[in-house]
């Protein structure tokens, strides 16, 4: 007997919960644009944009610290190598970078 209400009650608050989830996606559409969608698109615009501002002297910083660990390696060909690795990397992951706000902005314009 005891299984049996406890099974009850679980499916009793699954129905519920999902009657509640329907009655408020119901209500969220209805009109245009939500606050809480707006408020969500603008935090991720504010993401974007400090990602971005931050990328530029993050990768000016990585390759300087590339030119400047094969500068002073005096012949270490492990040094040579890391610092190779540390200037491409930082570019490819600038160019993917740009890349993505590029693919962004595209997706964001035939949006609208």
């Amino acid at each position: 007997m005891e299984k049996s209400k406890i099974k009850f009650f679980i499916s009793f608050e699954f129905i519920l919960s999902i009657i509640f989830i329907l009655f408020i996606c119901s209500s969220a559409l209805a009109s245009d644009t939500p606050e809480l969608v707006n408020t969500l698109n603008a935090a991720f615009e504010n993401i974007k944009d400090w990602l971005l501002a931050l990328a530029t002297p993050a990768a000016a910083v990585a390759v300087g610290v590339g030119v400047f660990m094969k500068k002073f390696s005096f012949g270490d060909e492990e040094r040579i190598r890391i610092a190779k690795k540390l200037i491409r990397g930082s570019l490819f992951s600038y160019a993917f970078i740009l890349a993505i706000n590029l693919i962004l902005s595209a997706i964001k314009s035939l949006i609208n």
